[in-house]
């Protein structure tokens, strides 16, 4: 993974591909599909519980991130960004709350790593972090990106 030096240079397929291969495992990916966009959502919830000002501008922080990789990746994330203020809104929790479901599913996250064998990929580049979000959307969505060598 000597392209993680790189980083500003990788277009989406490359980062798809290199998070995918720390995430090959069956029972890790599923765990990863429930717990990726658990914590995003999370994160949100703990911003909103901060600030309404300070959500919005790193939803849009976050959604700037996208669109400089891919326009339709930017418009999943953002119908997404929807979806998790839309649940956010039906979960009215306190930041303590928001706080414990962030935690629990990085727990899962780190029982899948250890299932995999694999540390996950943003302990070499935290862009990582948000390339997960994208690499579940990818593959709920059928688009399967082979991990690279």
């Amino acid at each position: 993974m000597s392209s993680r030096k790189h980083s500003a240079k990788r277009s989406l397929d490359q980062w798809l591909s290199d998070y995918a291969v720390s995430h090959q495992n069956s029972l890790n990916k599923k765990i990863h599909w429930l717990c990726v966009p658990t914590i995003f959502v999370s994160i949100l919830g703990m911003s909103m519980a901060i600030s309404t000002w300070f959500t919005i501008v790193l939803a849009m922080l976050v959604a700037l991130f996208y669109l400089r990789l891919s326009t339709p990746l930017f418009m999943a994330m953002g119908s997404f960004m929807l979806i998790c203020l839309t649940a956010m809104a039906l979960m009215p929790l306190s930041f303590k709350g928001w706080a414990a479901i962030f935690v629990v599913a990085w727990i899962g996250q780190f029982v899948g790593h250890k299932i995999e064998g694999k540390k996950p990929s943003f302990f070499e580049d935290l862009k990582f972090l948000m390339i997960g979000p994208a690499w579940v959307a990818n593959s709920l969505l059928g688009r399967v990106i082979k991990p690279s060598a």
